[in-house]
């Protein structure tokens, strides 16, 4: 597990100290007349800003010997850019930034031109070695010293990751696209990848004794099974129950990253047999606790999404787990299936185009699906499956249960992007070496649940001594670690449709 990515569901928290951003009038923004002009005086704003603010590269000779810009030069963008109204005002600033303060492509072609010719000459070491520092100092865009001296302001770091966020935004609106974006993100990630390293964090568990403050931010954090009460609250960080966070020191106290444990005699297939049914008793008797289940871990802050919040905070709580309870010997996710439905329906819609193809369903599985909806297997269930109707119903639950479980143990193990697991959640935990070990049948009654994922949940298994070697499998093979339930399964799913 190399980040959190889009396996994590995130809600903001944290928000900037910067000035307020006055509301947008409502209506149409114009084209022209006043509207033109006023965006043309801000535009030219953006421009004088940007050569205010961001620092010119100096010479390398002169790299350690130039003054670091004046404060208010950094301010200045800070207090400009949050006074900001819309979503598009920020993105064409940004935009500005990372087209015109990136790199100086004319200088990497100069520096690498010396390495090569370097390369091809009998030379010292030393005189090599600084060829490709010059090389590797060209290299570094100019809008990096801007980020590197907000970050020192004091709600810098703060800044920077809602300014991410706010890029990530624009990026998923299509308000900003190309090469230049991609690469000014990936740099201010891998800044905050190393402000955010676990030397910088802090693991602090949440009990019902904790400042109410935090207690309230735990609990509007929480996006995989919301909160629905302060007793609900009260259950899911009281007995056989544990809740860690992570927070930064420059934000002490505020949760970044959030884990819920449920400690239970087996490794749980149901959820709501966690958040809704109340603990055996008050009091956790330790011989009743023989496995940590992880149910929902949650990322606060959409700017620090891909930073391996996630990774240091599961194997933080597994080491304060195993100083607790020593005979702790089961660690497992129980965990949604985003994208299942949506999966499944496309494959419906396109074998029902194609009349008379199905490779979904055996001949005796449409039949009864068949004579239980009245109507054609495959068309009924897409209208049945997005609305989650089909769940009233306990004869077409048993009938689906076989299908669609082989069908989601083919999404899970076999579906791929890049090589990788299609599903963000699978691979999340098959990065961090766990086990895809077992999908659960209606493990999720709830309306999320059963028009998100069909009712579907899946456990996957952390076997600590295994977890390095998995990880290396699946980062650098692509290859899935997956028990015998699982690859039963897809067996049965590649027999049915002849792969």
């Amino acid at each position: 597990m190399r980040g959190l990515g889009p396996g994590l569901a995130v809600r903001r928290l944290l928000p900037l100290r910067v000035p307020t951003r006055p509301p947008r009038p409502p209506g149409p923004r114009l084209s022209s007349g006043p509207a033109a002009a006023a965006a043309g005086a801000l535009e030219r704003a953006m421009d004088e800003l940007l050569r205010r603010a961001v620092p010119p590269t100096p010479a390398y000779e002169l790299r350690e010997k130039t003054p670091a810009p004046a404060e208010g030069q950094c301010a200045d963008f800070v207090s400009f850019y949050g006074g900001l109204a819309e979503v598009a005002q920020r993105a064409e600033l940004l935009g500005r930034l990372a087209q015109g303060f990136g790199v100086d492509h004319g200088q990497v072609a100069e520096q690498s031109a010396g390495v090569l010719q370097l390369r091809q000459q009998p030379r010292e070491a030393a005189v090599l070695l600084q060829a490709e520092d010059r090389l590797r100092y060209a290299l570094v865009p100019r809008y990096r010293g801007l980020f590197h001296h907000i970050s020192k302001l004091d709600g810098g770091v703060r800044f920077l990751v809602q300014l991410r966020a706010d890029l990530l935004e624009a990026q998923a609106l299509k308000l900003l696209e190309g090469p230049h974006v991609r690469e000014m993100n990936g740099v201010l990630k891998g800044m905050l990848s190393e402000w955010f390293s676990s030397g910088f964090l802090s693991l602090e568990r949440v009990t019902w004794h904790s400042p109410c403050e935090v207690l309230q931010k735990i609990s509007e954090c929480e996006a995989v099974h919301p909160v629905k009460s302060w007793m609900d609250l009260k259950q899911r960080v009281g007995p056989y129950r544990r809740c860690y966070f992570f927070s930064h020191c420059s934000t002490p106290g505020e949760p970044l990253v959030v884990l819920h444990v449920a400690l239970t005699g087996d490794i749980s297939s149901n959820i709501q047999a966690i958040v809704k049914e109340c603990p055996p008793s008050e009091t956790e008797e330790r011989n009743k606790i023989a496995a940590a289940i992880f149910y929902s871990i949650s990322l606060t802050q959409q700017g620090l999404q891909g930073v391996e919040l996630g990774t240091f905070l599961i194997k933080r709580v597994v080491k304060e787990l195993q100083k607790e309870f020593p005979h702790l010997g089961a660690f497992s996710s129980l965990s949604p299936i985003p994208g299942f439905t949506k999966w499944l329906l496309g494959l419906l819609n396109s074998q029902t185009k194609e009349h008379g193809r199905n490779e979904l369903f055996t001949d005796s599985e449409c039949k009864e699906i068949s004579e239980l909806t009245g109507g054609p297997a495959l068309e009924t269930l897409r209208g049945l499956l997005s609305s989650g109707e089909w769940a009233k119903s306990e004869a077409l639950v048993r009938a689906l249960q076989t299908p669609l479980t082989r069908l989601c143990a083919w999404y899970l193990y076999g579906e791929k992007h890049r090589g990788y697991a299609l599903n963000p959640v699978a691979n999340f935990h098959l990065q961090n070496g766990a086990v895809l070990w077992r999908i659960n049948w209606m493990a999720n009654s709830s309306l999320k649940g059963l028009t998100g994922s069909c009712g579907l949940m899946v456990n996957y298994r952390y076997y600590l001594e295994d977890t390095g070697p998995n990880s290396i499998a699946y980062l650098g093979s692509k290859s899935i670690k997956a028990s015998e339930q699982v690859l039963g399964l897809v067996a049965q799913y590649q027999k049915n449709s002849k792969l």
